[in-house]
Order: structure tokens, then C-alpha cells, then sequence
């Protein structure tokens, strides 16, 4: 954890949802209203069904709503495409950009993602920007140059601490119950570090760093309370209220 920078726990709902579980929104803030959150920052990202009623659930509590995804231009002829504009307007803080089943499933580049951070700039929200490596190029001993990579071709112009936020997320360890150990995790976020005071300055040293990949309330306080851990991108934990407060008490 840096010092002085808030962590933040941010919920990644991905295709999952119908309204019945704007509940478990409802419960979180509830549970953020009794400070369960400890020091943590707490935001939701679910599908874009749910925002609207998202945003009902957690008025007048403590919680942040975000996007999963935004397209790179503010309006236009982009069926099925939401805009980072669009997603402001419905009341969110957030929206995740570059996640790896993006980078993957829908051949996104470094490019597309640093267009899409741009844009959610523009509209005033702050870009949650995914980075991460395979398997095979963790085992190839090429885990720091693709990360670094993403990095420098994913970070929008005029990033900060304030409108940008950095998740490592080793693809291999998306909901597979797989984990870097500790000292692999410390060593690619402070290698983030690094790299984000080369490109952005003192504002990289304040720069919010969330490590994301089969984070669980097992094994939550471990990795969150590593240097340069600054919060997690939780996939499934975060659709049940219980268990992603359970992953934010590494902050009580």
C-alpha cells in the first residue's frame, strides 16, 4: 500500500446480473454506511443494464459506480456501443478500459485503449487501464516487457493520479484461483511505479496501482498490503456483497 493514497476495491461484475441482484448493491451500501469498508474506497462496475438501477441502489452512500467498457469517440453510428459521456451521464465515476478479455476477446490493442482512456477523460471520469501478461510470456521470462509496454501505449495524454488508475491483472490468473506469489506481485507493481514516474512524474508516485487475478478474502490482506498495492479489480468475489467486503476488511 502506498502511503497516503486511498486504496480502492473496485467490483468488475463482467456478463453478470439482472436486477434482482441490484440487492447485493443495496447490502454494500449499507455496509459501507456502517464504515465496513475501513479505509477503502469501494466502486461497483456492472453490466450496462444495471447501471441505471445501480445508481438508484447506492444513492446517498458511499459508493462509486463505473463502466465496464466505453467506446474511443463520444457519439456516432456505433451500434451496441456506449460512450464514456453516456456512461457520466448515468451517474458513473468509472469506467474499466483494456481489461485482458477485452485485449483478447475482441482484439483491442495498446492504441484502442489509450483512445478509450482519452475519451473517458474527456468526460470526466477516471480510467480504470488494464494491463497484464499470459502464461506463456510470464514463462517466456517476458512478464515486465509486455506490461511495461501496455503501459506506455495505454496511458492517455494528460493522465494523473487523479483521472487514472493502473490494474495488474496477469491474464493467467483471471478466475482461474491462480496467483503470482507475493514477491512476484511487488515486484511488477513497483516496476509500474517505476515506469509511471518516467512517464507522468511525481504524479506516478501517487498513482493508485490495483492488482487484480483471483482475489478472494483468503488471501485479500497478503497481497493488498504489499508496496504499491493500492486495492484490488475483484471479478467474482464482487458479486456477493459479503464476499467483497471481506476483501475491502484487508483495510479495516
Amino acid at each position: 500500500m502506498t502511503p497516503d493514497v486511498r486504496p480502492l476495491v473496485a467490483g468488475n461484475w463482467k456478463m453478470n446480473g439482472l436486477k434482482a441482484a441490484t440487492s447485493e448493491i443495496a447490502d454494500l451500501r449499507d455496509a459501507v454506511g456502517r464504515g465496513e469498508n475501513g479505509a477503502a474506497e469501494i466502486a461497483v462496475c456492472p453490466p450496462a443494464t444495471l447501471i441505471a438501477a445501480a445508481a438508484q441502489a447506492i444513492a446517498g452512500g458511499g459508493i462509486a459506480l463505473g463502466g465496464q467498457d466505453c467506446h474511443a469517440k463520444a457519439s456516432g453510428a456505433f451500434t451496441g456501443d456506449i460512450s464514456a459521456e453516456m456512461l457520466k451521464d448515468a451517474g458513473c465515476a468509472y469506467v474499466i478500459v483494456g481489461h485482458s478479455e477485452r485485449r483478447a476477446g475482441h482484439g483491442e490493442g495498446d492504441a484502442e485503449v489509450k483512445a478509450k482512456a482519452q475519451a473517458a477523460l474527456a468526460a470526466g471520469l477516471t480510467a480504470i487501464v488494464c494491463v497484464g501478461e499470459t502464461r506463456a510470456q510470464r514463462d517466456a521470462g517476458e512478464a515486465m516487457t509486455v506490461v511495461s509496454g501496455q503501459v506506455r501505449g495505454s496511458l492517455p495524454e494528460g493522465a494523473s493520479a487523479a483521472n487514472v488508475v493502473i490494474a495488474y491483472e496477469p491474464v493467467w490468473a483471471i478466475g482461474t484461483g491462480l496467483t503470482p506469489t507475493a514477491d512476484d506481485v511487488a515486484a511488477m507493481h513497483r516496476s509500474i511505479r517505476l515506469l509511471l514516474g518516467e512517464l507522468i512524474g511525481a504524479e506516478g508516485a501517487r498513482t493508485r496501482i490495483l492488482y487484480g487475478g483471483s482475489v478472494k478474502p483468503a488471501n485479500a490482506r497478503e497481497l493488498l498490503g504489499l508496496p504499491d498495492v493500492d486495492g484490488a479489480l475483484v471479478g467474482g468475489a464482487s458479486l456477493k456483497a459479503a464476499d467483497f467486503l471481506a476483501i475491502a476488511a484487508a483495510y479495516r
